[in-house]
Protein backbone atom coordinates (compact mmCIF):
# COMPACT_ATOMS: atom_id res chain seq x y z
CA UNK A 1 0.00 0.00 0.00
CA UNK A 2 1.21 3.52 -0.74
CA UNK A 3 -0.10 7.06 -0.47
CA UNK A 4 0.08 10.07 -2.81
CA UNK A 5 2.32 13.00 -1.99
CA UNK A 6 -0.55 15.35 -1.10
CA UNK A 7 -1.89 12.92 1.50
CA UNK A 8 1.54 12.38 3.06
CA UNK A 9 2.18 16.13 3.18
CA UNK A 10 -1.12 16.64 4.98
CA UNK A 11 -0.57 13.86 7.49
CA UNK A 12 3.03 14.91 8.22
CA UNK A 13 2.05 18.58 8.52
CA UNK A 14 4.50 19.55 5.81
CA UNK A 15 4.19 20.49 2.13
CA UNK A 16 4.43 18.70 -1.19
CA UNK A 17 7.16 21.16 -2.11
CA UNK A 18 9.22 20.06 0.89
CA UNK A 19 8.81 16.39 -0.02
CA UNK A 20 9.87 17.09 -3.60
CA UNK A 21 12.91 18.94 -2.24
CA UNK A 22 13.81 15.91 -0.12
CA UNK A 23 13.54 13.81 -3.27
CA UNK A 24 15.88 16.09 -5.22
CA UNK A 25 18.42 15.84 -2.40
CA UNK A 26 18.16 12.06 -2.37
CA UNK A 27 16.97 12.23 1.22
CA UNK A 28 13.52 10.71 0.67
CA UNK A 29 12.77 8.91 -2.57
CA UNK A 30 9.14 8.09 -3.43
CA UNK A 31 8.40 4.39 -3.69
CA UNK A 32 6.96 4.92 -7.17
CA UNK A 33 5.86 7.51 -9.68
CA UNK A 34 2.31 7.37 -11.02
CA UNK A 35 1.41 7.75 -14.72
CA UNK A 36 0.40 11.32 -13.98
CA UNK A 37 3.84 12.07 -12.50
CA UNK A 38 2.61 12.06 -8.91
CA UNK A 39 4.91 10.70 -6.24
CA UNK A 40 3.70 7.85 -4.05
CA UNK A 41 5.18 6.70 -0.72
CA UNK A 42 5.01 3.27 0.88
CA UNK A 43 5.43 2.28 4.52
CA UNK A 44 9.21 2.16 4.35
CA UNK A 45 9.30 5.71 2.96
CA UNK A 46 6.94 6.88 5.72
CA UNK A 47 9.24 5.46 8.41
CA UNK A 48 12.17 7.27 6.82
CA UNK A 49 10.16 10.50 6.70
CA UNK A 50 9.32 10.13 10.39
CA UNK A 51 13.02 9.82 11.18
CA UNK A 52 13.82 12.87 9.06
CA UNK A 53 11.23 14.97 10.86
CA UNK A 54 12.46 13.86 14.28
CA UNK A 55 16.05 14.68 13.37
CA UNK A 56 14.86 18.09 12.21
CA UNK A 57 13.32 18.55 15.66
CA UNK A 58 16.76 17.87 17.10
CA UNK A 59 18.05 20.84 15.13
CA UNK A 60 20.05 18.94 12.49
CA UNK A 61 20.40 20.35 9.00
CA UNK A 62 19.55 18.30 5.94
CA UNK A 63 23.16 17.34 5.09
CA UNK A 64 23.66 16.10 8.67
CA UNK A 65 20.38 14.17 8.53
CA UNK A 66 21.49 12.48 5.33
CA UNK A 67 24.74 11.38 6.96
CA UNK A 68 22.91 10.05 10.03
CA UNK A 69 20.47 8.03 7.94
CA UNK A 70 23.24 6.69 5.74
CA UNK A 71 25.09 5.38 8.79
CA UNK A 72 22.04 3.95 10.57
CA UNK A 73 21.14 0.83 8.65
CA UNK A 74 18.97 -0.61 11.42
CA UNK A 75 15.73 1.33 11.64
CA UNK A 76 14.37 0.00 14.94
CA UNK A 77 17.44 0.86 17.09
CA UNK A 78 17.49 4.32 15.53
CA UNK A 79 13.82 4.80 16.33
CA UNK A 80 14.40 3.64 19.90
CA UNK A 81 17.05 6.35 20.21
CA UNK A 82 14.58 8.91 18.88
CA UNK A 83 11.96 7.64 21.31
CA UNK A 84 14.32 8.13 24.25
CA UNK A 85 14.92 11.73 23.21
CA UNK A 86 11.19 12.36 22.76
CA UNK A 87 10.47 10.97 26.22
CA UNK A 88 13.09 13.30 27.69
CA UNK A 89 11.57 16.24 25.84
CA UNK A 90 8.12 15.27 27.11
CA UNK A 91 9.38 15.29 30.68
CA UNK A 92 11.08 18.66 30.17
CA UNK A 93 7.92 20.20 28.71
CA UNK A 94 5.82 18.80 31.54
CA UNK A 95 8.23 20.43 34.01
CA UNK A 96 7.94 23.71 32.09
CA UNK A 97 4.15 23.54 32.38
CA UNK A 98 4.36 22.96 36.13
CA UNK A 99 6.87 25.79 36.42
CA UNK A 100 4.67 28.30 34.61
CA UNK A 101 1.61 27.21 36.59
CA UNK A 102 3.58 27.74 39.81
CA UNK A 103 4.57 31.23 38.69
CA UNK A 104 0.97 32.12 37.80
CA UNK A 105 -0.30 30.86 41.16
CA UNK A 106 2.42 32.73 43.06
CA UNK A 107 1.65 35.95 41.20
CA UNK A 108 -2.07 35.63 41.82
CA UNK A 109 -1.60 34.83 45.51
CA UNK A 110 1.18 37.36 46.15
CA UNK A 111 3.67 34.68 47.19
CA UNK A 112 7.46 34.88 46.85
CA UNK A 113 8.74 33.27 43.66
CA UNK A 114 11.51 30.71 44.01
CA UNK A 115 14.05 30.63 41.12
CA UNK A 116 14.31 26.83 41.06
CA UNK A 117 10.53 26.64 40.54
CA UNK A 118 10.46 29.36 37.89
CA UNK A 119 13.18 27.90 35.71
CA UNK A 120 12.69 24.18 36.19
CA UNK A 121 12.54 22.52 32.78
CA UNK A 122 13.80 25.51 30.85
CA UNK A 123 16.75 25.12 28.55
CA UNK A 124 19.89 26.90 29.77
CA UNK A 125 21.05 27.12 26.13
CA UNK A 126 18.59 30.00 25.66
CA UNK A 127 21.37 32.24 27.00
CA UNK A 128 23.96 30.90 24.59
CA UNK A 129 24.16 34.07 22.48
CA UNK A 130 24.77 36.28 25.51
CA UNK A 131 27.46 34.00 26.91
CA UNK A 132 29.27 33.67 23.58
CA UNK A 133 29.10 37.41 22.95
CA UNK A 134 30.54 38.27 26.36
CA UNK A 135 33.01 35.43 26.96
CA UNK A 136 33.40 33.51 23.69
CA UNK A 137 32.11 30.27 22.21
CA UNK A 138 34.59 28.08 24.07
CA UNK A 139 33.42 29.48 27.39
CA UNK A 140 29.86 28.50 26.51
CA UNK A 141 30.84 25.08 25.19
CA UNK A 142 32.89 24.19 28.27
CA UNK A 143 30.13 25.35 30.60
CA UNK A 144 27.57 23.40 28.61
CA UNK A 145 29.65 20.22 28.86
CA UNK A 146 30.02 20.71 32.61
CA UNK A 147 26.27 21.19 33.12
CA UNK A 148 25.29 18.19 31.03
CA UNK A 149 27.74 16.02 32.97
CA UNK A 150 25.81 16.63 36.22
CA UNK A 151 23.15 14.32 37.57
CA UNK A 152 19.65 15.65 38.22
CA UNK A 153 20.43 15.68 41.95
CA UNK A 154 23.62 17.68 41.39
CA UNK A 155 21.80 20.16 39.15
CA UNK A 156 19.11 20.60 41.80
CA UNK A 157 21.71 21.14 44.54
CA UNK A 158 23.55 23.69 42.39
CA UNK A 159 20.32 25.59 41.73
CA UNK A 160 19.30 25.45 45.38
CA UNK A 161 22.63 26.93 46.43
CA UNK A 162 22.03 29.93 44.18
CA UNK A 163 18.49 30.28 45.49
CA UNK A 164 19.85 30.66 49.01
CA UNK A 165 22.36 33.26 47.84
CA UNK A 166 19.63 35.25 46.09
CA UNK A 167 17.42 35.00 49.18
CA UNK A 168 20.21 36.29 51.42
CA UNK A 169 20.88 39.22 49.10
CA UNK A 170 17.19 40.14 49.28
CA UNK A 171 17.11 39.84 53.06
CA UNK A 172 20.19 42.06 53.42
CA UNK A 173 18.73 44.67 51.09
CA UNK A 174 15.39 44.62 52.93
CA UNK A 175 17.25 45.08 56.23
CA UNK A 176 18.86 48.24 54.85
CA UNK A 177 22.42 46.88 54.85
CA UNK A 178 24.91 48.64 52.59
CA UNK A 179 26.30 46.71 49.60
CA UNK A 180 29.79 47.10 51.06
CA UNK A 181 28.89 45.88 54.54
CA UNK A 182 30.63 42.82 55.95
CA UNK A 183 27.42 40.77 55.90
CA UNK A 184 26.71 41.52 52.25
CA UNK A 185 30.34 41.02 51.25
CA UNK A 186 30.21 37.54 52.79
CA UNK A 187 27.25 36.77 50.52
CA UNK A 188 29.22 38.05 47.52
CA UNK A 189 32.09 35.73 48.43
CA UNK A 190 29.69 32.77 48.49
CA UNK A 191 28.28 33.94 45.17
CA UNK A 192 31.73 33.95 43.58
CA UNK A 193 32.47 30.50 44.98
CA UNK A 194 29.18 29.27 43.52
CA UNK A 195 30.00 30.63 40.07
CA UNK A 196 33.39 28.96 40.22
CA UNK A 197 31.86 25.54 40.85
CA UNK A 198 31.24 25.49 37.11
CA UNK A 199 33.71 28.07 35.83
CA UNK A 200 36.76 26.62 37.58
CA UNK A 201 35.79 23.08 36.55
CA UNK A 202 35.92 24.15 32.90
CA UNK A 203 39.23 25.95 33.18
CA UNK A 204 37.68 29.43 33.17
CA UNK A 205 37.59 30.55 36.81
CA UNK A 206 35.90 33.88 37.58
CA UNK A 207 38.29 36.29 39.26
CA UNK A 208 37.30 39.11 41.60
CA UNK A 209 38.29 41.55 38.86
CA UNK A 210 36.12 39.77 36.29
CA UNK A 211 33.18 39.32 38.62
CA UNK A 212 31.71 42.84 38.08
CA UNK A 213 30.88 41.99 34.47
CA UNK A 214 28.41 39.45 35.84
CA UNK A 215 26.88 42.06 38.11
CA UNK A 216 26.45 44.42 35.17
CA UNK A 217 24.69 41.67 33.24
CA UNK A 218 22.32 40.93 36.14
CA UNK A 219 21.34 44.60 36.43
CA UNK A 220 20.83 45.27 32.72
CA UNK A 221 19.00 42.13 31.60
CA UNK A 222 15.52 41.61 33.06
CA UNK A 223 15.74 37.85 32.58
CA UNK A 224 18.72 37.64 34.93
CA UNK A 225 17.38 40.39 37.19
CA UNK A 226 14.30 38.29 37.95
CA UNK A 227 16.57 35.96 39.94
CA UNK A 228 17.21 38.84 42.34
CA UNK A 229 13.71 40.27 42.64
CA UNK A 230 13.86 42.52 39.60
CA UNK A 231 16.11 45.37 38.48
CA UNK A 232 16.36 47.10 41.92
CA UNK A 233 17.44 43.85 43.55
CA UNK A 234 19.90 43.13 40.74
CA UNK A 235 21.35 46.63 41.07
CA UNK A 236 21.97 45.96 44.77
CA UNK A 237 23.79 42.76 43.82
CA UNK A 238 25.78 44.61 41.16
CA UNK A 239 26.85 47.28 43.67
CA UNK A 240 27.82 44.61 46.20
CA UNK A 241 29.95 42.84 43.59
CA UNK A 242 31.60 46.12 42.62
CA UNK A 243 32.44 46.79 46.26
CA UNK A 244 33.92 43.30 46.50
CA UNK A 245 36.15 44.09 43.51
CA UNK A 246 37.18 47.42 44.97
CA UNK A 247 35.24 49.50 42.46
CA UNK A 248 33.75 52.73 43.81
CA UNK A 249 29.95 53.04 43.39
CA UNK A 250 28.93 54.78 40.17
Amino acid sequence: MDWPIQEIARLANTTSRTLRHYDRLGLLRPSRMGPNGYRYYDQEALVRLQRILMLRELGLGLPEIARVLDHQDQTVPALRSHLTWLAQEQQRIERQIRSVRTTIAAQEEGRQLMPEDMFDGFDHTLYRDEVEERWGSEAYASGDRWWRSKTDAEKKAFTEQHRRIARDYAAARDAGLAPGSDVVQAIVSRHLDWLNLSAAATGNPVSAEHFPSYGDMYATDERFARNYGGIPGAEFVRDAIRAFAGIDPA
